[in-house]
């Protein structure tokens, strides 16, 4: 692995930190882990983000694909390392599971209008662009094992199909579904419920995860001719891009090289091959694209390397060298 000194002596907090547990295997109890932490926590974008939260749940969502919502905000200091053992971090879950409905699933105030199926209303309910995701940043920052999250789990899991998981919302949205065939699987639900379900070791071999990643993998083998539900793979797909929002190659080499058994399929070892093949002559990875909302993020911008998306391909590459032969 090169460039372990760069990203292990990154003025960046959360890079240190995720490279010691990620990349080089140290513990989060070691003594210059936790010293690494908790400057982490103190770091003013890091505070800024625990702040923000504290609003849960923000604006009316009125687009999954808005990266200011609050929501993955919550799933990105859940990726940080964050937990309820951190201040200002058990308000926060317990705003997050204040709402919910009679199936365990966490919702969010949305509103959609009549001309697409909704009640043009402010409603709190939940679809599976959101609903996983929500499940994945609980389970991620609490330390105890939640019941209603294995039952919200369960019922999600309930509404795979043989091609994967559709579009489904809520019953408060009424006959809302996205610009798709009905009998399509949704790109980014699958992903979204692959990127769940890795968080569980019982679900890791399973039916529902191979059939969720193959789902994916096919999507990039028939990139040219496949768009269900209007999600493309071409040329904005394959940008570059952090932190992880929506549908595009870095989310979802992310999420597949989690699958033990997908790490030796030809596809993903393309799709990581093409990711690599973008590094600079140092091997360091500059985005391609950026989210408004992360200005201030070393990842918000185009004009140079950013620590934090080398140190996301790199731990990609590790997980792909742990790959059967």
């Amino acid at each position: 692995m090169d460039n372990l000194d760069y990203l292990a002596q990154s003025s960046e907090p959360w890079v240190v930190y995720r490279s010691m547990l990620d990349l080089l295997g140290m513990h989060e109890d070691d003594e210059s882990v936790i010293a690494v932490k908790k400057q982490m926590l103190g770091h003013p974008l890091v505070q800024g983000l625990i702040k923000e939260l504290q609003e849960w749940p923000g604006l009316v969502l009125s687009s999954h694909k808005s990266a200011g919502q609050l929501y993955h905000k919550l799933a990105f200091l859940a990726d940080l390392g964050l937990t309820d053992a951190d201040d200002g971090i058990p308000q926060i879950i317990n705003s997050v599971m204040a709402h919910h409905s009679e199936e365990g699933l966490f919702q969010l105030p949305m509103n959609i209008a009549p001309s697409h199926g909704g009640s043009g209303e402010v409603q709190w309910a939940w679809a599976l662009c959101d609903a996983p995701l929500l499940l994945y940043s609980v389970k991620k920052m609490r330390k105890a094992e939640e019941p209603e999250i294995m039952k919200a789990v369960a019922h999600l899991l309930a509404l795979r199909r043989e091609n994967g998981w559709p579009c489904a919302v809520s019953k408060e949205l009424g006959k809302f579904r996205g610009p798709g065939r009905k009998d399509d699987p949704c790109p980014y639900a699958n992903l979204l419920m692959l990127k769940l379900l890795a968080l569980f070791p019982e679900y890791g071999d399973g039916e529902d995860a191979r059939i969720g990643v193959e789902t994916l993998l096919e999507l990039w083998e028939h990139s040219e001719e496949r768009h269900p539900y209007m999600f493309f793979m071409g040329t904005d797909f394959r940008k570059l891009k952090a932190p992880f929002i929506w549908y595009d190659i870095m989310h979802v080499a992310e999420v597949l090289s989690q699958y033990q058994f997908a790490r030796s399929d030809e596809r993903l070892l393309q799709m990581v091959a093409f990711i690599d093949a973008k590094a600079d002559q140092e091997g360091l990875f500059t985005p391609e694209s950026e989210w408004m909302a992360w200005k201030g993020w070393d990842f918000g911008q185009k004009k140079q390397p950013s620590v934090w998306l080398t140190f996301l391909v790199y731990r990609i590459n590790k997980r792909m060298q742990q790959a059967k032969v």
